[in-house]
């Protein structure tokens, strides 16, 4: 199964990216919010992939974050929501206030996103209310700037921690904690760090 693709942006639109990876094109499907992060075209781009396999078609869904691409993997266990209908509820809402949606039970709130009816929304509430494993975005404080964007080498200890059973905004907490403590760009110093405050 292909977890993750790193190369040269091809193509991008609000729903699809092409990566190519060593002389290979991958046809992704993105949501919107996974869009609007993407590099120029010509720039090298990571994404986070989940790997739907049909009878009739395998699709790659790819997300700029590990928390993005978690939270489709549950969205796509509820009743009725399918691949297509997941991305285009992460493309209606930031991945971190849609988990805050559900776990509040805002039904009203999810059937603005489109394609979300009461019923849907609801299932959507009851069946992962308590399984979202980060809340809503904390607000910053006045006068403090938004946590910086993780570097590629973070993403990708968040990702193995993650991989390891820890909780998405547990593990991303403990790799800036060990970035700043060790200021290492080795995986491996940084890997080790974070899982040691994780425990």
């Amino acid at each position: 199964m292909i977890a993750l693709l790193r190369g040269i942006l091809e193509e991008k639109h609000p729903n699809q990216a092409i990566v190519v990876c060593q002389g290979v094109g991958y046809d992704v499907a993105i949501p919107v919010t996974t869009f609007s992060t993407l590099p120029a075209m010509g720039e090298e781009v990571t994404l986070r992939v989940h790997t739907h396999v049909r009878e009739d078609a395998l699709v790659l869904y790819g997300f700029a974050t590990v928390e993005e691409k978690a939270l489709f993997e549950k969205l796509i266990t509820v009743t009725g929501v399918g691949p297509k209908l997941a991305i285009t509820i992460l493309s209606g809402v930031p991945a971190r206030e849609l988990a805050g949606i559900i776990r509040t039970g805002e039904v009203a709130q999810l059937t603005r996103i489109p394609g979300i009816g009461k019923k849907t929304a609801e299932r959507l509430v009851l069946e992962l209310r308590d399984k979202i494993d980060f809340g809503a975005a904390p607000a910053a404080s006045a006068g403090q700037p938004a946590a910086r964007a993780l570097s590629g080498l973070e993403q990708d200890c968040v990702s193995a921690l993650v991989n390891l059973g820890g909780k998405a905004e547990a593990a991303e907490t403990a790799v800036r904690k060990a970035a700043a403590e060790t200021g290492s760009e080795d995986f491996e110093a940084l890997f080790r760090r974070a899982l040691q405050l994780m425990r």
